[in-house]
């Protein structure tokens, strides 16, 4: 009877259950271990640099990533600064036309140009 195969053998684990041999679970042979970094963890600025040293980029994309980060923040500040101040004189210009429209188109205004032109008139 040597055509038939050799039957499975069942082992009992310390837990209880049992397991065919050919399927237990691999002995822990050591070895090196995997350390995972949680980049998310870290300062914002510090972001970009390990990103960029874990990615094998170099020490060029650290320095990028240093210079051009405050850089780009004080970049956007001074757009944002310009933009607001031709907001507030688009704003301050628009009250003054608004003022010097609603003055001559009143009554007021009527009688104020009427006398500007007798004066005009009487130096003649």
């Amino acid at each position: 009877m040597n055509h038939l195969p050799e039957p499975t053998r069942v082992v009992r684990l310390p837990d209880g259950t049992h397991v065919y041999a050919d399927q237990m679970p691999a002995t822990f042979q050591g070895g090196p271990q995997v350390v995972h970094q949680h980049i998310h963890q870290a300062a914002p600025d510090k972001t970009v640099q390990r990103i960029a040293l874990g990615s094998g980029v170099g020490a060029g994309a650290v320095a990028a990533g240093v210079y051009f980060g405050p850089l780009l923040v004080g970049a956007l500040t001074a757009i944002a600064a310009n933009i607001a101040m031709l907001a507030f004189l688009a704003l301050v210009l628009g009250w003054g036309v608004h003022t010097v429209v609603k003055s001559i188109g009143s009554p007021e205004g009527t009688a104020a140009v009427k006398n500007v032109v007798k004066a005009r008139r009487k130096r003649r």
